[in-house]
């Protein structure tokens, strides 16, 4: 754990990560946030102190039940740092530094994260999350109470203090000195009143930002979302967002996903200037790998297929209404006798029989750089192969569900190496996923893009472009190392690897090379259809 964990040492009379307190004048029942005591004379008043004992239970038993299984999916979630629980690592977080109100795990290499238990309240205009305890000690005040000052609002005592950049790239120093800084801090809340609660939440709070590289669909699925889904899917959607950095257009885009995390709208961190009150609060983010989710490392099992099915419930409801809305608009276009005067794609007219039952490639088309230069003559050999093409050019402010409803509806997706391959989450476990791999771009193409296809269940076919078929090879002596060695030109900086192999090379695929991939994923869709069929007719 890193230096900033605080965990102490067990007090005399602890058992079993619980203290047993031994007040002379105070009798305190604790379940979660939830405070029962009855001040009393030892040994004065029995029947009084029994009576005490027997209402205080009356009062927490409907309680336990409801509110004990959020504090147990928590309490399970905090563990792990990219390992699976064991009983050494239970005994390094023992359950007293939780309940104090504040534990950081600071040990994984991509994020931190902390979580708060007790009364916790925003309070936006310092940055800050602040858990405020009750005061537990003996019958008489402490010697240096002040009520007058109390009352006019004194100077507050801090227990534990902590802060966090809530963003799943801890690693990275130049994107997280962009990211603002949360202060987590626990104080006995007997000197001063606290900030009042403008809303009062029954749920936890999960905070997070969506500063950094927000804006590239990449970043925002594999640092942002699926963080997001593996930090929050335990809470059954009891759980309130509140975001940091936070952008309008990011909620516009995800809300679909977004309203299958959580039952509730977002919450502006710096942009809402109410405090917030919260029983619990997880500050960041869970990682575990590239676009992908580790089931052993999740509560239930849950893995990166169960995330393509979220995907699948949040946008198929906004795809039945843009079937409906085009089915719609071409009954009012037949019936103004205006059809013949329309072309057959506007209408989107269902295809012949013989198209739909060829195998449907979509191939995402890039306008920038890494664009395939022959295009036409790509789509030309898949259709003499036997594919129905579809070009995808995917726009910053194209909407997600209809990019999902072509690559959902696909047998194989194509592309070059970039942001947009992060579709491919899009696409069902079972189909094909060839990706073209420009010169310098190796490592990162199967690491971001083909390991995670993978695990997502596709048949990933990469294709490593030959020198011939970079662009870079008109601009370089064919003996230049840009050519010849990219990882030596690697080895210089990401700053020249995307000025050269990103944002200055283009593609000329050799159709005579390239025909094997399309071939090989023409026979691998066409045997599966067969073995469904087959499988169907049993």
């Amino acid at each position: 754990m890193g230096k900033h964990d605080r965990h102490h040492q067990p007090k005399k009379g602890e058992e079993n990560g619980k203290v047993d307190r031994e007040y002379s004048a105070t009798l305190i029942l604790e379940w979660g946030t939830t405070n029962c005591y009855k001040r009393t004379k030892p040994k004065v008043f029995p029947l009084l102190f029994l009576f005490s004992i027997v209402s205080c239970s009356l009062i927490l038993v409907p309680q336990l039940f409801s509110y004990s299984a959020t504090l147990s999916l928590l309490y399970s979630f905090r563990f792990g740092n990219d390992e699976s629980i064991t009983d050494k690592k239970i005994e390094a977080f023992p359950s007293q530094t939780f309940d104090e109100g504040l534990m950081c795990d600071r040990g994984a290499f991509r994020f931190d994260i902390c979580f708060m238990r007790g009364d916790i309240r925003t309070l936006a205009a310092a940055s800050s999350l602040i858990n405020y305890l009750p005061y537990e000690n003996d019958y008489e005040p402490p010697p240096f109470f002040d009520e007058d000052a109390a009352l006019g609002g004194g100077e507050e005592e801090e227990l534990h203090h902590e802060n966090i950049k809530p963003y799943t790239r801890k690693w990275e120093t130049s994107i997280m000195d962009i990211i603002p800084d949360l202060e987590l801090i626990v104080k006995n809340d007997y000197l001063t009143r606290r900030h009042v609660c403008d809303v009062r939440h029954s749920v936890p709070a999960v905070v997070f930002s969506t500063g950094g590289y927000t804006g590239n669909v990449y970043h925002e699925f594999n640092d942002g979302i699926i963080p997001l889904y593996i930090t929050t899917q335990h809470l059954k959607k009891k759980v309130v967002l509140v975001v940091t950095d936070y952008r309008r257009w990011w909620y516009s885009k995800y809300a679909d996903i977004l309203s299958h995390l959580s039952d509730y709208p977002p919450i502006d961190f710096n942009g809402d200037p109410r405090t917030h009150c919260f029983p619990e609060a997880i500050v960041g983010l869970k990682i575990h790998d590239e676009l992908t989710v580790n089931s052993s490392l999740v509560p239930g099992k849950k893995g990166i297929r169960d995330f393509r099915n979220l995907l699948d419930k949040a946008y198929w409801p906004r795809i039945r209404g843009l079937i409906q809305d085009e089915e719609r608009e071409t009954q009012m276009r037949l019936r103004n006798n205006s059809a013949l005067s329309l072309s057959t794609s506007a209408l989107q007219l269902p295809l012949p029989l013989e198209e739909v039952q060829k195998p449907k490639l979509v191939i995402i088309s890039r306008k920038k750089s890494r664009v395939i230069t022959n295009e036409v003559a790509l789509v030309k050999l898949a259709e003499e192969i036997g594919f129905q093409v579809e070009i995808l050019r995917p726009e910053p402010t194209t909407e997600l569900a209809i990019i999902y409803r072509i690559l959902n509806s696909s047998d194989a997706m194509l592309g070059v190496h970039g942001a947009a391959m992060t579709h491919l989450l899009f696409m069902r476990p079972g189909t094909v996923f060839i990706q073209v791999i420009p010169l310098g771009t190796d490592w990162a193409a199967h690491t971001f893009y083909g390991e995670p296809a993978r695990k997502l269940g596709l048949k990933y076919i990469g294709y490593n472009i030959v020198r011939k078929e970079s662009s870079l090879y008109t601009k370089y002596d064919g003996n230049h190392r840009v050519l010849t060695n990219p990882n030596s030109v690697n080895a210089q900086g990401w700053e020249l690897t995307k000025k050269i192999y990103l944002d200055g090379q283009n593609v000329v695929l050799n159709m005579l090379r390239f025909r094997k991939r399309l071939n090989h994923a023409y026979e691998y869709t066409i045997a599966k259809r067969t073995r469904t069929q087959q499988w169907n007719q049993q």
